[in-house]
């Protein structure tokens, strides 16, 4: 079972003994130098970006060694949480895994298996989406999709 931060950070806060003050850091806090190496793993290299819209911007990165990809969008200004995703799926083997919540940095890691396989892509932050199919597979030529709601 897959929990996303936004379970965690709940689950953290409903431990809490009622009457009790403490500060709690977010876990999707995360300084303005966030890269996708930090969020998704030290081993992942960034292979493709959308950006989303001004907003921020969507990684793919992939890691040689195990075969898996990440997905992870990470906001240009970090501040007030606002809604934000990170998602990332394998037609050919129907496997998916998202993060979507509120933010303040960033949403994902977001992991998958892709080796030999295209993937589809992409996050958003606000009312800005950015879909990118048919992403990193050789001769294919991917399809990005950016739309505000």
């Amino acid at each position: 079972m897959r929990f996303t931060r936004s379970v965690l950070a709940a689950s953290a806060l409903a431990a809490l003994t009622v009457g009790t003050t403490t500060a709690l850091a977010s876990p999707a806090s995360a300084a303005p130098n966030t890269t996708p190496q930090k969020v998704c793993g030290s081993a992942y290299k960034t292979v493709n970006s959308a950006a989303v819209g001004s907003l921020g911007t969507v990684y793919l990165t992939y890691n040689a060694a195990n075969g898996k990809n990440c997905v992870t969008t990470i906001r240009n200004s970090p501040g007030t949480a606002v809604d934000m995703s990170a998602w990332i799926s394998v037609p050919d083997t129907e496997e998916y895994d998202e993060d979507a919540g509120r933010f303040t940095s960033f949403a994902g890691p977001t992991y998958v298996y892709g080796k030999g396989h295209c993937v589809d892509w992409g996050g958003s932050i606000k009312n800005v989406y950015v879909q990118v199919f048919g992403s990193n597979c050789g001769a294919l030529k991917e399809h990005r999709v950016t739309f505000t709601r």
